[in-house]
């Protein structure tokens, strides 16, 4: 009879840990599955409204896809954003970015950005930094509308292109340098 009892305890135990693991396990695919999702929305947002931007998708390397970072502030300021990096279509891996700033600054907003990396040093420098700082490493073009438009990828020849996109809210200032990008697992 003890011996039962211990046994009970045992896989009691056992079933308990694994129900916990497996619990981690669905919440972090969840997360991950909602990432893909608004990261597959933003794609699609970006080629509707800025059609040249099919020109980086066709050459790029990899696709580093922020769908929604929130950027907010009064006088000390900070964002956050999470994504995912799709190679030839799949995801091959999810990162975060946060910012800090500090000046005149109020308000809050939210936006996205799409960075398409056209050659593999600039890919392999985002896998083997532990968390890049934007501004600190490959070079780096802001696309706007009107630059799109005429810039092509033989015509331009930077490392990593990236397109804002789907601004909303008040704040001024808005740009990518010292955002840093870790590699996060959802």
């Amino acid at each position: 009879m003890k011996y039962i009892g211990g046994i009970v305890l045992v896989l009691s135990l056992v079933l308990g840990v694994s129900l916990q693991a497996s619990i981690v396990c669905a919440a972090g695919s969840a997360e991950a599955v909602q990432i893909d999702r608004e990261v597959d929305a933003a794609l699609k947002k970006l080629f509707e409204d800025a059609p040249e931007a099919e020109t980086f998708r066709k050459e790029a390397k990899g696709i580093l896809v922020f769908p929604n970072i929130v950027k907010g502030g009064f006088v000390l300021g900070a964002q956050y954003g999470k994504g995912a990096l799709k190679k030839e279509g799949k995801t091959v891996g999810y990162y975060s970015t946060m910012a800090a700033s500090y000046g005149l600054q109020a308000g809050v907003q939210a936006f996205g950005y799409i960075m398409f990396f056209m050659n593999e040093k600039s890919l392999e420098y985002l896998d083997e930094s532990d968390g890049w700082e934007v501004g600190v490493g490959p070079s780096i073009v802001v696309m706007d509308k009107g630059a799109g438009k005429s810039l092509t990828t033989t015509t331009g020849r930077s490392d990593v292109y990236a397109f804002i996109f789907d601004q909303q809210g008040l704040m001024a200032g808005l740009g990518l340098q010292g955002s840093k990008i870790t590699r996060i697992q959802p």
